[in-house]
């Protein structure tokens, strides 16, 4: 029908927008959050960007049903502030006609909600477990930022130039301006030199050489120190291999965890199945929900069904953790919730044709 084609490409524009605006609010959010990271030092400013791009793949099927969810809803909900919804139902049209279109306009969203979460959510977590990994494993070298101060991975040394310069593949070969603070046997030593360079070996070791610098020894407590000026000063540049990182359950893919019997695993694949399932209740619910009252306020449709969303967000991640937890049993804990949300979305249904029922039959 022509009506229903309008509809669905109303649908469509609604939901992009709520999509777009709920995006944006979510990279500002995690933006200040990892930046805020960053500027604490639990975690390197290079990395920001990437963190933020996992961050963003790992909560994208919780925002696409959200978009979905909010856009059916403000679309019916303008059909009925501009009494069209008034028009269809006189006309002898139940509300319940409204469930197939708005599927079928829904399925799309709801594929890639269920591609996301079997997919796409553990394989971002996966990746960035392992490049927080590779991150943590880099030489002290490596670590080092112009202008700041930087700790050696086992925190011994303290690192800070001023400059970085001749790069090769990637990596910084020549430092001005450098400063380095070293705990060893208890005695502090602060070196100071004006520039220095990275040289390899034939064996394939790396070293940090200083130039033209001066090395202050003293132990603590003692009025004692040492001064040394030196032309050349070398440093042993540490390279950990980076360890495999344990993977966690959320981080694995959905067939290992159907292929593990235990129950953190059983409750990982609640939330992973939960969601799509989630998505088509809260398609169909929007439709009787979406009610609103020409001579009343419009938003009071959009605090429910936000309170619904909250409230079907929490129980699913409850019956999560219960079902890992091993309170209830897999398949009751998959299904009891999304049957109870059903059983809610019947009974407003039921409630708007009962009151849209009861008028006709009072103008009679």
């Amino acid at each position: 029908m022509l009506f229903f084609r309008a509809a669905r490409r109303e649908f469509a524009q609604t939901t992009v927008a709520v999509l777009i605006a709920l995006f944006a609010i979510l990279l500002v959010t995690q933006l200040i959050r990892l930046l805020g990271q960053a500027a604490g030092g639990k975690i390197d400013s290079e990395a920001v960007l990437a963190l933020l791009g996992f961050n963003v793949l790992n909560l994208l099927p919780v925002v696409l049903t959200l978009a979905l969810f909010v856009g059916v809803l403000l679309t019916l909900g303008r059909v009925w502030r501009d009494s069209e919804m008034t028009i269809w139902l006189a006309s002898g049209l139940s509300l319940a006609a409204w469930v197939r279109p708005t599927l079928f306009f829904a399925a799309p969203f709801i594929g890639v909600i269920a591609l996301s979460s079997l997919l796409v959510t553990p394989w971002a977590l996966e990746k960035r477990a392992e490049y927080l990994k590779r991150m943590e494993a880099r030489s002290d070298v490596a670590r080092v930022s112009p202008g700041a101060f930087k700790e050696s991975s086992h925190g011994d040394r303290v690192f800070f130039v001023e400059s970085l310069g001749g790069f090769e593949e990637g990596k910084a070969t020549r430092v001005a301006n450098v400063f380095v603070s070293q705990t060893q046997q208890g005695r502090i030593s602060i070196i100071a030199a004006a520039e220095g360079r990275v040289e390899s070996q034939p064996n394939g070791e790396r070293f940090l050489v200083l130039l033209h610098g001066r090395r202050y020894d003293a132990m603590p407590g003692e009025a004692e120190h040492r001064l040394v000026s030196f032309a050349r000063y070398a440093f042993r540049i540490e390279e950990e291999k980076a360890d495999a990182p344990e993977q966690s359950v959320r981080a694995q893919p959905t067939a290992a965890l159907l292929q593990t019997p235990t129950a953190a695993a059983r409750g990982e694949l609640v939330w992973r199945f939960g969601l799509p399932l989630a998505a088509t209740v809260l398609v169909v619910m929007a439709i009787p929900i979406s009610f609103v009252n020409p001579r009343a306020g419009r938003t009071h449709n959009l605090l429910l069904a936000l309170v619904i969303f909250v409230a079907y967000s929490n129980s699913l991640s409850l019956s999560q953790a219960w079902v890992a937890q091993e309170r209830i049993a897999f398949f009751p804990g998959l299904l009891g919730v999304h049957l109870v949300m059903a059983v809610l979305m019947a009974l407003f249904f039921g409630q708007r044709i009962v009151v849209f029922s009861w008028g006709r039959w009072w103008r009679r």
